[in-house]
């Protein structure tokens, strides 16, 4: 901030004496401060992952906490009830199914317990939690995705069309996946190495990358075209984030000196960052989270406590500094909570769960606005995206743009008066507009915080089912058997093989229990006083 500071004085000098004056900002989130959760409602006794790939291992939303684990086979991840505070058991039900580790978990923004995950075993698996949470392992997913051909390891829920996931993968690919059918319907391969992060902007029209061919692009997802690519040559690009509907950027990363930096982007033009800022001389990566209604920014530190929060304005110097949270203990990933489940009665703005694998506990952190009043406060609770899709997927892949066009509409998105009208009309742009630039998208549907959360919507996810196929002679199925064609099909074949091997196991110890029950039940009845 020394920089911006600098540039203000300076231009100060060439304006009037009167203009000397040294600038004071006004703003209601100045004395935001973070409010670390009591023991009692943390959670406690988790044996969270020590994997070392970049990413937050953990997941929230209103009803649920999930957390990827340390597990001795396979990956795993515990599913917890926000509720069930305390200490966790050991011998807690998890959810078991990936053959390989755990990279990443996202909960379904629309449908409160679908929770996708991807895994080294490159599939992406689709999971339905029962209410109330689990009662015993699960390890059967409602859907299996296969079309990576190395290890995949991120996923990102579309932000307004229900059932469209979008999954990395270590093949340098992004592939779209339509869940109502289960098939990948679009791939995006622009990258040339693995893809670092992806970020939506507010209506899901485009997408942003990080690479570690140190490139920062924005893609139109629909038509895979990289609209805007920058070079970082002098800021390695690590994490990237849309700043709601500012038409902003803002990246993480590490400067020449190595040291840690953040820049802000115009997101039409990528040629030169608006400005760059040193954070300082740590070497954890910087974990970035944006609240379109508050316009706050938080920087998170990977193995530091920290958590510096800042404000983002329309004009120079965009970037104002505000406080910063600080914990003795190293974090080593963030979950962050949906607007609909904070506690709008004590001012709460934004709610991480911070991940502290040295003593295996899951803390969450309340950044809250001080005031005096216990009324609704509608000043920092603007309206916000709901939990209703705007879109169904066949809308979204033929360019369809639909919305409710209400003024609260209108005041949450969307970047142009045409767009917003067609978001009210439910128009279908040509395909000729379509490709000379971003494809139009629906806004969100938003949502009012005043009357508290409600569970209303009645979305329910349906696997599609799956017809399969058999040729079988002399009692093996030929189609079962077919030599894999690729080194996707190959390791396919492989983790059904070990599954079928586990199973088979399964049920022989089991047989052997049996076994031995029906042996003592034998002796018993031959020692019985009735047969003597």
């Amino acid at each position: 901030m020394r920089d911006l500071h600098k540039s203000s004085v300076l231009g100060s000098k060439h304006g009037s004496l009167m203009s000397w004056r040294p600038q004071y900002r006004s703003s209601k989130f100045r004395n935001v401060y973070g409010k670390v959760a009591s023991r009692e409602h943390c959670f406690d006794g988790i044996p969270i992952t020590k994997n070392v790939h970049d990413n937050h291992f953990c997941a929230v939303n209103a009803r649920f906490l999930a957390i990827v684990t340390e597990s001795a086979g396979g990956g795993s991840f515990l599913v917890i009830p926000l509720e069930q505070t305390g200490r966790i058991e050991p011998n807690y039900p998890k959810v078991c199914g990936h053959q390989g580790n755990v990279l990443d978990i996202k909960w379904n923004p629309f449908i409160e317990n679908i929770i996708a995950s991807c895994s080294e075993d490159t599939s992406v698996r689709i999971w339905e939690i029962p209410e109330g949470g689990l009662k015993r392992n699960m390890t059967e997913a409602v859907l299996e995705l296969y079309g990576h051909s190395r290890r995949v390891g991120l996923v990102e829920w579309h932000p307004t069309t229900n059932n469209i996931l979008f999954s990395a993968g270590y093949d340098y690919k992004v592939l779209i996946w339509n869940l109502d059918i289960g098939e990948p319907v679009k791939m995006i391969d622009c990258h040339t190495d693995v893809i670092l992060c992806m970020s939506f902007n507010t209506d899901g029209s485009l997408l942003a990358t990080t690479c570690k061919d140190k490139k920062l692009r924005v893609v139109e997802p629909r038509s895979g075209r990289v609209l805007q690519e920058a070079s970082c040559k002098n800021h390695r690009v690590n994490r990237v984030v849309f700043l709601g509907s500012t038409k902003r950027l803002l990246t993480t990363g590490v400067s020449r000196w190595n040291t840690r930096q953040i820049a802000l982007w115009d997101q039409e033009d990528l040629s030169m960052p608006l400005i760059e800022e040193e954070i300082d001389g740590l070497s954890g990566l910087l974990f970035p989270f944006y609240d379109a209604d508050t316009h706050m920014l938080y920087l998170a530190g990977k193995g530091d406590g920290n958590i510096r929060y800042y404000e983002i304005g329309s004009e120079k110097p965009y970037l104002s500094y505000l406080m910063e949270f600080r914990s003795p203990a190293p974090q080593k990933g963030l979950g962050v909570m949906p607007k609909h489940g904070l506690d709008v009665t004590a001012c709460e703005v934004f709610r991480f769960y911070k991940l502290v694998t040295l003593k295996g506990l899951i803390e969450p952190i309340s950044m809250i606005v001080p005031r005096r009043s216990e009324t609704y406060q509608e000043d920092i609770y603007p309206m916000t995206p709901g939990t209703e899709p705007a879109l169904t997927p066949d809308e979204w892949l033929s360019g369809v743009n639909r919305g409710k066009a209400t003024g609260a509409m209108l005041r949450g998105g969307g970047t142009e008066p045409w767009k917003r009208l067609g978001s009210g009309m439910g128009l279908q742009f040509p395909p000729a507009l379509t490709l000379s630039r971003a494809l139009p998208c629906s806004d969100p549907i938003l949502m009012s915080l005043k009357e508290g959360y409600k569970k209303t919507s009645k979305i329910v996810f349906k696997a599609p089912v799956r017809e399969k196929r058999s040729v079988v002679v002399n009692g093996i199925d030929l189609l079962e058997n077919v030599p894999p064609r690729t080194e996707n099909e190959l390791l396919r074949m492989f983790f059904r093989q070990q599954d079928e091997i586990r199973r088979l196991k399964d049920e022989l110890s089991q047989k052997d229990i049996r076994i031995r029950q029906l042996q003592l039940e034998l002796k018993n009845l031959r020692n019985s006083p009735k047969n003597n």
